[in-house]
Formats: C-alpha cells, structure tokens, sequence
C-alpha cells in the first residue's frame, strides 16, 4: 500500500457515498435499499446511517431513512468560504439587472458543473437550477469555460467520465467538443446554443483571480426568442467580463 493509500480514510469515504446516494428519485430508503445501493452489507448501511442519524443529517421514519436540513451546512460551509453574500452576489445581482436575464456562479465537479450561486429570471425555461443543482459540464457554457482552463491530464479525466448524451439535435459530440474547447480558451468565453435544451441560449466567462486560477464560471441563459447570438457576443460577453473582473479583484 502506498502513502497516499494510507491517507485514505475509506470507511469516511463511504459514509458521504451513503450521503450522496439519496437523490430526487430516491428520497427515502430503507435500511436494505441503501445497502444494495452503495454495494454494503446491510450491517455495514447500518452502522453508516445510525451514526448519521445520530449526528443529525438522517432521520428514520416508517423505517425508510431521509437526509435532514442539516446536509446543508456542508455545503453553506463551502459557500461561506468563497463568501458569496457580501462580495459576489451583489455582482450578479448587477449582471442579472443589466442583461433582464438570470446569472449563476458555478464550479466543476469531476464532469458536472453546480451551481454555487444564482439570481433567477422568472418565466424561463423550466429547469430546476436552484443552488447545488447539476448539469453535464460538456453541454453547457459554464461547463465549457471550465473545462477549457483545465490542464491536459484534468481534462482528459473529464472527457473520460463525460457520458455525451444527445441531449438535442445540436449537441456536441467529443471531437466537436475539443474543436470547441480551443476557441473558448481564445475568445475567453463560451456560448451553448440549444444543445442542452431546445429553445435555451447560455453563455459563460470564466473568474480568473489575482494568481490566473480559474475559480469559477459566471453563466446567464435566455430563450433563443429574447436575444440572438450577435447581441450575446457584443453586449452579454463584455458585460459579464466586466462583472467577472471585479469579483476577481474582490478573491482572498
């Protein structure tokens, strides 16, 4: 076993698995369905629950286990850190005023992006984007813009565990993707022009702080009757640059 294996903590690993693994289909679980889920004994989902339980992020009810509110502060933890409140939610706020359009902050997860932030427009396209929400990284703008920054072996890693659904007709395939991913890193942003959802335009740029780390990704999306491509390009993007630096200059 090497180092960085002694380092593992696999039983706490397989704890947020149990965490991970009540989702909108499955909201409850009994005792032998969580088991089979996460590939465990059922003594093992066991022991994993009532020690959640115990700590609050579970509750037991009709013997069906649910997570709690409590889940939550996770991920509050993770948004306190990058201190959304007070410094970057006014900037998307401003985004969201200028363009009459929603404005979400998102960040990558192995080949998803999530949305860490998000000012709504009302009377859009229905799709549940609340915070924490997730989407497929290749056929999305945000998604795009993050991948673009990537170093080649992260990348790679991302394409790999891509499953490049054809969401709709225009969506992009891995070679198109690739193709794509180069010209987004040159113009520094990204377009999606219903390739997610017919009828959906998104665009994206990338935060990029003080020591050129991409943190995340500003998106805004509209419907394909509100705005064309061109007004995107010459008033969306330098809008959204603009909001992007000074949260930049704003970053720990």
């Amino acid at each position: 076993m090497s180092g960085a294996d002694k380092e593992f903590l696999t039983t706490f690993a397989r704890g947020l698995e149990v965490i991970r693994s009540f989702d909108t289909e499955n909201p409850s679980m009994t005792l032998s369905a969580v088991a089979e889920k996460n590939g465990l004994s059922r003594a093992a989902a066991r022991r994993f629950l009532l020690t959640l339980q115990k700590l609050g992020y579970v509750s037991l009810e009709d013997k069906k286990f649910r997570l709690t509110a409590k889940v939550l502060e996770l991920g509050y933890a993770y948004l306190a850190s990058l201190d959304f409140s007070e410094t970057i939610t006014p900037h998307l706020e401003k985004v969201a005023y200028e363009l009459g359009e929603s404005c979400s902050a998102l960040v990558l997860d192995g080949a998803d992006i999530v949305y860490v932030a998000r000012i709504p427009r009302r009377g859009l396209i229905p799709i549940n984007l609340q915070i924490g929400a997730r989407l497929p990284a290749y056929a999305t703008s945000g998604g795009r813009v993050l991948m673009a920054y990537l170093q080649k072996p992260e990348l790679e890693a991302v394409f790999e565990k891509s499953r490049f659904e054809k969401h709709t007709p225009n969506t992009k395939g891995p070679d198109e993707l690739r193709v794509e991913l180069e010209r987004v890193r040159e113009q520094g942003y990204a377009i999606v022009d219903q390739e997610l959802e017919l009828g959906m335009r998104a665009v994206a740029v990338p935060v990029i702080d003080r020591r050129g780390q991409v943190r995340f990704a500003l998106n805004s999306s509209s419907h394909v009757s509100s705005v064309t491509l061109e007004r995107i390009v010459d008033e969306y993007v330098p809008i959204m640059k603009t909001a992007a630096r000074n949260i930049a200059a704003v970053l720990p």
